[in-house]
């Protein structure tokens, strides 16, 4: 059975860094595309980062700031983030989907239950 599993959301003050993990189980990275979500509440998802084997990408409100990586060993994808701010207040979501280039659209198949993160001072 296909699952991710988010952890490392909480509190955290204007200008700090949480690490955002996504622990995947009933399939391996190598083949799947893992993409990173956010949704404010009254706002629409937003892709923020996604990592395939070809590559990673970045949406614009983020780039430079957060990082994302994976652990194949591990089974999971992390989501460095820095320099937060209470703009980036919102429950995060890891999702996940069989393809070989990764996405920033919310086309994913597989979906965690989410982490939230709340910058506040």
């Amino acid at each position: 059975q296909l699952q991710l599993v988010e952890s490392g959301g909480g509190l955290v003050h204007p200008g700090g860094s949480l690490r955002l993990s996504c622990a995947v189980s009933g399939f391996t990275l190598d083949y799947y595309a893992i993409a990173w979500f956010r949704q404010a509440p009254g706002k629409e998802r937003e892709g923020l980062s996604c990592i395939s084997s070809n590559g990673a990408d970045y949406a614009d409100s983020v780039k430079g700031r957060f990082t994302i990586s994976r652990d194949a060993v591990k089974n999971t994808v992390y989501l460095q983030m820095n320099s937060l701010s209470p703009d980036d207040t919102a429950v995060y979501y890891c999702a996940a989907d069989p393809r070989m280039y990764c996405t920033l659209v919310a086309e994913y198949d597989y979906w965690g239950q989410g982490a939230q993160v709340t910058v506040s001072p």
